[in-house]
């Protein structure tokens, strides 16, 4: 049987999370969770492309016209995604998969039953709607945070409440001196961490799960270099990371072009890069579309980042290709250094040329106050190819 649904358009809050709750029992709609702080002429192509039967917001339902197009009966969760096309696609994610992804990460962290979360992640993408049904399978009420502050955060989680973070915003919750030690488990995704952030933090008392996952998993769906149970993990033919099992997505809305050429059987093939250790761990390189070119030498730039990240006058750091007349591309790095940390790019080769070829090594470092973020969380490459583009 076919179903209704809804774009709701609604910022985080008990609305939204009652919306959720109706659609993942199948007493309400599907819905597909909607930024507020869109401009106009976004949403508008977002919901074009969507096309919803209503739209949501704090004014109230409004139908739309022409009338929508119904999703399969089990889809529950519709997230937006514009990729690296920026053209808008709908991944459509089961209630069961949303279930078996949430009851994964519990068993995975040790949740105990009345243990509670605190999402403050934008709900229009995976990562803060999985906050929401971990605690919907946890039986227990959300914390919602409509905007992230550190210090708002210290005060309002319950003392052993779990959280879901990208590395951003773990930085600040160190460099505010935060009581670490307080907080449940952190489900840490989104982009990588930088290691010495990883270490502050541990020591600081927190219990950090890193994780790799996307919309098409319903989240994070490898913790610590590990799948969650029933979630199986390899690698295909050209390196590129593959992943099933039940936590996947259905489809793409509308565009079974895009769903064919995502799938191998049960497989996902991810646009992601990535290899396994010695000890079964896997590890993500990088994405395929960050691989740089330079010179005739294929260049991933996510390991040189891992490389650079290690360097202690490097407090944060992204790799990026960009246009070179004489190498085609040249490997750059946009870092922000540590503080009170002089830091030179001959300084950065020789680090990288310890344990990578030479092409591989940054003919350009551009020091910066923060890395550029995407909503999400994840590093605004666009912007970051552009050199000087993280101050526009």
């Amino acid at each position: 049987m076919d179903r209704r649904l809804h774009a709701v358009v609604l910022p985080p809050g008990p609305r939204l999370f009652a919306a959720l709750t109706a659609a993942l029992d199948g007493t309400g709609p599907a819905i597909c969770p909607l930024s507020p702080d869109l401009p106009a002429p976004a949403l508008a192509a977002m919901l074009d492309a969507l096309a919803p039967h209503a739209v949501e917001t704090t004014a109230g339902v409004a139908p739309r016209t022409p009338p929508g197009e119904p999703v399969a009966d089990g889809t529950a969760v519709l997230i937006a995604t514009s990729g690296s096309t920026g053209t808008p696609k709908f991944t459509e994610l089961s209630a069961a998969a949303l279930r078996h992804s949430a009851a994964g990460t519990l068993a995975r962290i040790g949740a105990a039953p009345d243990d509670r979360w605190l999402c403050c992640l934008p709900t229009s993408h995976i990562a803060g709607v999985q906050v929401l049904v971990r605690a919907l399978v946890a039986g227990t009420e959300p914390v919602i945070m409509p905007r992230f502050d550190p210090l708002e955060l210290a005060a309002a989680a319950p003392p052993g409440a779990h959280v879901a973070l990208v590395p951003t915003q773990l930085r600040r919750l160190v460099d505010a001196g935060t009581d670490l030690s307080k907080i449940g488990a952190v489900v840490l995704g989104g982009a990588a961490a930088p290691p010495g952030l990883l270490a502050e933090a541990r020591d600081r008392g927190a219990r950090v799960h890193t994780t790799y996952g996307m919309s098409e998993t319903c989240g994070g769906c490898v913790y610590d270099g590990a799948p969650l149970d029933g979630v199986r993990v390899s690698l295909a033919a050209d390196g590129r990371i593959r992943i099933a099992g039940p936590s996947l997505f259905t489809g793409y809305r509308l565009r079974p072009d895009l769903t064919a050429r995502a799938r191998d059987g049960e497989w996902f093939v991810t646009g992601d890069l990535g290899a396994v250790e010695d000890d079964g761990r896997l590890r993500v390189r990088g994405r395929v579309d960050d691989v740089i070119n330079t010179g005739g030498e294929k260049v991933v730039a996510g390991e040189v980042a891992a490389v650079l990240a290690r360097h202690p006058k490097v407090r944060d750091v992204a790799v990026v290709g960009r246009p070179d007349p004489e190498w085609g591309e040249r490997v750059a790095a946009v870092v922000v250094p540590a503080a009170g940390a002089p830091l030179t790019l001959a300084e950065l080769r020789a680090f990288v040329r310890e344990t990578m070829p030479a092409h591989a090594a940054p003919r350009e470092l551009e020091r910066v106050e923060r890395i550029p973020l995407l909503p999400s969380g994840k590093p605004d490459r666009a912007r970051l190819r552009a050199p000087g583009g993280h101050a526009r």
